[in-house]
């Protein structure tokens, strides 16, 4: 008999079953002091999570949501346990003895997480993103994987590392949004609100906040009516069209720019700031105000972006 895949105890997840007969599974990002953000350990804590409720029938949909007052504001930009600076990056060497990015080792560690991502895209059941406060950087790249998105009105989704970067699966944006707000938002990084990204058509839904978590399990129960496999089916052949319109291949030369942006003056400059504040001891707040401050928006001292 197969264990049951919510018994499974994480560092940095939550899982539980909602809905009707519980038939609804639910991944809690679970770092609330650091606004979910996705570090190292939670991404591949995530992968595991993904493929046990994969397996498990009685699971029919899955709400992935934050905990605490945000879905999750991106990337974590600390230097993880094990791997330097890279905080996303398991193997490959991403700089050389004098310092200097070695943009292979960089890519390669892109294309591992590519994979995560693109494994909640391809997997064998519907999800949904419950998005409230930040869906930022590598936060918004997740979101926009699930096969639904679901948000506070006053959400806020966006890319803010098209500022030193380029956006990996948020390429899909040309794909669910019309060109012309896709790059006003690739090219400023600037964020939207729920209801905005509603009205693009970059998720389905905006609600008020007080009512997101409750409407979210309803939705997610409504879809939850037709079997595990049947679903499955559905999801598989709807994602060949777009599979079959470029996303595999758009997605994974989106992260190749990505390692190549990493190379730009730009870039440079951004990583120079952040090696400096880790280094100093001071914080990345003054860094982020930097990238933030001409734009006039995100909150100045954001410690994760």
């Amino acid at each position: 008999m197969t264990a049951d895949p919510y018994t499974t105890s994480y560092e940095n997840l939550l899982l539980d079953r909602v809905g009707k007969d519980g038939r609804v599974g639910r991944i809690t990002l679970n770092r609330p002091k650091k606004m979910n953000a996705l570090s190292q350990e939670l991404l591949y804590e995530l992968n595991d999570a993904l493929h046990r409720l994969e397996s498990d029938y009685d699971t029919r949909v899955i709400i992935l949501r934050g905990a605490g007052r945000t879905f999750s504001a991106g990337y974590d930009l600390t230097p993880p346990r094990d791997q330097g600076a890279d905080a996303v990056v398991r193997s490959f060497r991403t700089v050389d003895e004098q310092g200097r990015r070695l943009v292979m080792g960089v890519r390669t560690g892109m294309q591992q997480i590519v994979d995560i991502q693109m494994y909640f895209w391809n997997m064998a059941k519907v999800t949904v993103a419950q998005v409230h406060g930040y869906a930022l950087a590598g936060g918004c790249e997740i979101a926009m994987m699930a096969d639904l998105v679901v948000a506070a009105d006053d959400a806020q989704l966006g890319h803010p590392g098209n500022r030193f970067g380029t956006s990996r699966t948020g390429v899909i944006w040309p794909l669910v949004m019309g060109m012309r707000a896709a790059k006003e938002l690739y090219y400023t990084g600037s964020s939207i609100s729920g209801k905005r990204a509603e009205e693009v058509g970059m998720i389905n839904h905006a609600w008020p906040a007080d009512e997101l978590e409750d409407r979210a399990i309803d939705y997610a129960d409504n879809i939850a009516n037709l079997t595990s496999d049947h679903l499955a089916i559905l999801k598989q052949n709807m994602n060949r069209f777009y599979e079959n319109m470029g996303i595999y291949s758009s997605v994974r030369s989106s992260a190749d720019y990505d390692a190549m942006s990493q190379a730009t003056a730009q870039a440079y400059e951004f990583h120079d700031r952040m090696a400096d504040a880790h280094r100093n001891g001071t914080g990345i707040g003054p860094v982020l105000e930097w990238r933030d401050g001409p734009y006039n928006d995100y909150r100045a001292r954001q410690e994760k972006g």
